[in-house]
C-alpha cells in the first residue's frame, strides 16, 4: 500500500509526519493508493481540496483541536486501519462570486459557503432559490449555505440544524439576523441553486468565503452542490461521519 502523508505546520503534526514517513514510507499524492492527513479539521479540508480529481481517499488523524473529520492518532497498524476504514462520500459546494469591480471568482467548499459583513454595518441580502425570490431583504451579519458534513461546523455555531449525510439537504442559516428578526433559516434540497444578492454595497461591503477562500466586496454569490466532483473520507469502524453527525445532536 502506497501512502501519501500530508501534515499541518504545527509541531505535533510535523513530528507525526516524520514518524509515519520513516515507518511506512511517503509518496506523492499522484502516486498514492491512499492519503493520510495529519492535523485538524481545517487542514483536512485543505487536503480534500488537493485530492479533488485524483480519486484518492483520505484518512485523517487528529493532531488539531476538535477533529470532527479525523480519527484517533495511533502509530501502530496503520495499513490494517486503512483497509478496515469505512468511506464517506462528500460532494462540494460550488461558489460563483461576482465582485463590485466585475471580477468573477469561483470556489469549492466541503464545509460551507458564507457571506459576512466587512464593517460595523450589517449586510443586506436578497435570497433567491431556483430563480424565485424567497426573501427580499435579510438584514444580518451574514448567511451560511452548508453541506451536511459542514452542518456541525459554523452552521451549528450560528444555531443552524444538523443534517444527516443521507438527507440530501443543504441548511441555509442566517448569522445574527436583525430583520426579519424571527427568521431562523431554511432547509433546501441539495439540487437547489441559491443566489445571494448584496444590496447597498457602497455602504455595506460584504465578503464571501468558500471553506478557506475569501473574496472581498461581492455583489452576488451563486451557490450549488457540485455532483460531478467528490472526495472520499475514511473513518475507523463505528466512528463514521454519519454516526458522528447523529451523536453530535445528543451532546450536552
Amino acid at each position: 500500500m502506497k501512502i501519501a502523508f500530508t501534515a499541518a505546520a504545527t509541531d505535533a503534526a510535523q513530528d507525526a509526519l516524520a514518524t509515519f514517513s520513516a515507518r511506512y514510507g511517503n509518496v506523492p499524492l499522484e502516486k498514492a493508493d491512499v492519503a493520510v492527513s495529519l492535523g485538524g479539521d481545517g487542514f483536512m479540508l485543505e487536503t480534500l481540496h488537493r485530492v479533488l480529481g485524483l480519486d484518492l481517499a483520505v484518512y485523517g488523524m487528529n493532531y488539531g483541536t476538535i477533529g470532527f473529520l479525523m480519527n484517533t492518532p495511533d502509530e501502530d497498524n496503520l495499513p490494517e486501519r486503512l483497509l478496515n476504514a469505512q468511506p464517506s462520500l462528500l460532494h462540494p459546494l460550488h461558489m460563483t462570486a461576482t465582485t463590485v469591480s466585475g471580477e468573477v471568482v469561483e470556489g469549492k467548499a466541503f464545509n460551507d459557503v458564507f457571506l459576512f459583513r466587512q464593517t460595523r454595518q450589517t449586510s443586506r441580502i436578497r435570497i433567491e432559490i431556483d430563480g424565485r425570490i424567497r426573501l427580499e431583504e435579510l438584514i444580518c451579519d451574514g448567511v451560511i449555505v452548508a453541506t451536511p458534513a459542514g452542518s456541525t461546523a459554523y452552521n451549528l455555531s450560528a444555531h443552524g440544524p444538523i443534517v444527516p449525510l443521507s438527507a440530501n439537504i443543504l441548511p441555509l442559516t442566517p448569522i445574527s439576523a436583525f430583520r426579519p428578526r424571527r427568521w431562523r433559516g431554511a432547509l433546501l434540497p441539495s439540487t437547489a441553486v441559491v443566489r445571494l444578492t448584496l444590496l447597498d454595497t457602497d455602504k455595506r461591503p460584504t465578503a464571501a468565503v468558500a471553506d478557506f477562500k475569501e473574496i472581498r466586496d461581492v455583489v452576488e454569490v451563486v451557490v450549488k452542490e457540485d455532483r460531478r466532483q467528490h472526495a472520499t473520507v475514511l473513518f475507523d469502524p463505528d466512528h463514521g461521519l454519519s454516526e458522528r453527525i447523529i451523536a453530535e445532536q445528543f451532546l450536552p
